[in-house]
Parts: structure tokens; sequence; C-alpha cells
């Protein structure tokens, strides 16, 4: 039995470190595909949106020269402030400065006049009605 239980040993020890070996040379699987370089791709858009109806009222603009990104968006916010965001990437990663504009503008509080039982409602002397069995 100890035998038995020697040779087991030794034998995983052979397959785990033979296991480590093909790893640490970089023996694994290779693509059977190359992976494609694009060269950097200059771009410009601009685009906006401003629909008084749905009260939509945005915009983005951005230009690349195919290695520093910059642009801009902006939003108007359900409480009237308008947010500015500048950005600008690059090979040292993104930057935004975010302003805002105009100033925060809540309605006013009203109770609502919703009453939360009707007058013919009542509880008193309610009972469930269960079929007979």
């Amino acid at each position: 039995m100890q035998i038995q239980t020697i040779v087991a040993l030794v034998s995983l020890a052979v397959v785990m470190t033979v296991g480590q070996e093909q790893y640490a040379a970089g023996n694994v699987a290779k693509p059977s595909y190359e992976e494609p370089s694009y060269a950097p791709m200059p771009h410009s858009f601009a685009w906006e949106v401003k629909d008084e109806p749905s009260k939509n009222d945005y915009s983005h603009q951005q230009e690349s020269d195919g290695k520093v990104t910059t642009g801009s968006y902006r939003v108007v916010l359900a409480d009237g402030r308008t947010q500015i965001v500048t950005y600008r990437a690059d090979e040292n990663g993104y930057v935004a400065e975010v302003k805002y504009e105009g100033e925060a503008q809540y309605p006013e509080y009203k109770p609502s006049s919703y009453n939360n039982k009707p007058e013919s409602y009542t509880t008193a002397g309610a009972k469930p009605a269960y079929p007979n069995a």
C-alpha cells in the first residue's frame, strides 16, 4: 500500500512539473491568425438635438488627428441647468472638465389633493367571504 502511494505521489509531481515547464517556456497555443494592426483614423463629427415639445436639448462634437481626440458634449438637465463636458484623450489617458451653466430650479412642493379614502369606503364590519366547504 505504501509503495502504491509513493508511486502515485511521484507520478503526480512529475506531471505537475512538466505542465509548469511548458508554460514557463512559452509553449502555449498561438492563434491561427495574425492580429491586424490599424493606422490611426482621423475623424471629426458634430450633432445637435433641440426639440422643444419633448424638452430634449443636447449635442456632441469631437475631432481626432488619430493620436489625440478632443471634444465636448452638453445636455440640459431636468433641474434646468446645462451640463457641459469638455474632454481630451491621448496616450496619457482621458481628462474631462465638467461645468454647469444656470441655476438649479425645483418646482414648489404642493401637497396632493388626492383623498386617500373615498367616503364610500369603510373597513368597519367588513369580513372576508369564504365559500362553504
